[in-house]
């Protein structure tokens, strides 16, 4: 009897040790930065090879998800998301959440994403998510400006939420600082690409008080490295400006960043098979994101049909 006694016990605790080595394979996140941060990477023979050259104009330094807005950088008209659309119009979008009112509006891919998100945390029983807010044009801006003033909202053309990629996020049960849905998308929106954009302890970076509804899509590996390093936006926005050359892998899968400033039209280095994104960081500069093997095998797919 002591004998399957201990037998039970032993596959218990083995049982304990799986669950919890792979909840931090799922969660890994490795940072490699350019030992030689002082070059530029379209100089960088090792990384030329498998890359194309393209032109880059100074319009796109606008443009993209890792745009950085606050009071000295303002939203242009063509950083605004072109996929806006009204969520009430498009329930597909809005499984597994409520909206404040009929008139919220979003990025249609931000929220594909937000919804995916939200799925998981439902299956982790936290499950009474709100939007209260998500895009705004510069008149909604201006208004909610006016009736609010400095204190409570931003300037027209100084807010996230005149991207597109930003929206403040509620609960049904009580305040987001204490509410279990507050508590989970701060552990792990960066899981989905998300970042909480005003947190308790970077005020003094951001500007911007505590906000912990305030969620803004920057897109993987970004968020994972911003999670994984404590940095603000803006800080990470300056980590790639120094580093210019990043490899990380989020969950084994391998990203590579490259950090290009543009003057008028510069030339930037892009992989001639591999899926990449383009984003400005709306200061000075771009940034191409190389995504992993997985993405690429299906670009493969997809040429071999055409």
């Amino acid at each position: 009897m002591k004998k399957w006694g201990f037998l039970l016990l032993l596959v218990i605790c083995l049982s304990f040790v799986f669950v919890n080595k792979e909840w931090s394979i799922q969660n890994k996140v490795e940072v490699e930065g350019n030992e030689k941060n002082n070059i530029d990477p379209i100089d960088n023979s090792e990384t030329s090879e498998g890359f194309q050259t393209i032109a880059i104009t100074k319009e796109q330094i606008f443009q993209g998800n890792l745009l950085l807005v606050n009071s000295e950088n303002p939203v242009h008209q063509e950083s605004i998301k072109s996929d806006v659309v009204n969520l009430f119009m498009h329930r597909e979008l809005t499984t597994g959440y409520g909206l404040l009112d009929n008139e919220i509006k979003l990025s249609k891919d931000v929220a594909r994403k937000f919804s995916v998100m939200i799925a998981a945390a439902e299956k982790e029983g936290v499950r009474h998510f709100l939007i209260n807010s998500g895009f705004r044009d510069f008149d909604e801006q201006n208004v909610l400006y006016q009736e609010m003033g400095s204190d409570y909202a931003l300037p027209a053309g100084y807010s996230e939420h005149n991207l597109g990629l930003s929206l403040d996020v509620g609960s049904t049960l009580t305040k987001m600082e204490v509410a279990p849905e507050g508590q989970w998308l701060e552990d792990n929106a960066w899981k989905y690409g998300f970042i909480l954009r005003y947190p308790k302890d970077k005020t003094e970076v951001t500007g911007i008080q505590y906000e912990p509804w305030h969620i803004r899509y920057v897109g993987l590996p970004h968020s994972a490295i911003m999670e994984e390093k404590n940095f603000a936006l803006e800080e990470y926005l300056d980590y790639l400006k120094e580093e210019k050359k990043l490899s990380t892998s989020v969950n084994g899968e391998k990203y590579e960043i490259f950090y290009y400033p543009v003057k008028k039209n510069t030339d930037v280095l892009v992989p001639d098979n591999l899926r990449y994104e383009i984003s400005g960081n709306n200061v000075d500069g771009v940034i191409v994101t190389v995504l992993p093997e997985s993405t690429n095998t299906n670009l493969k797919r997809e040429r071999m049909a055409k």
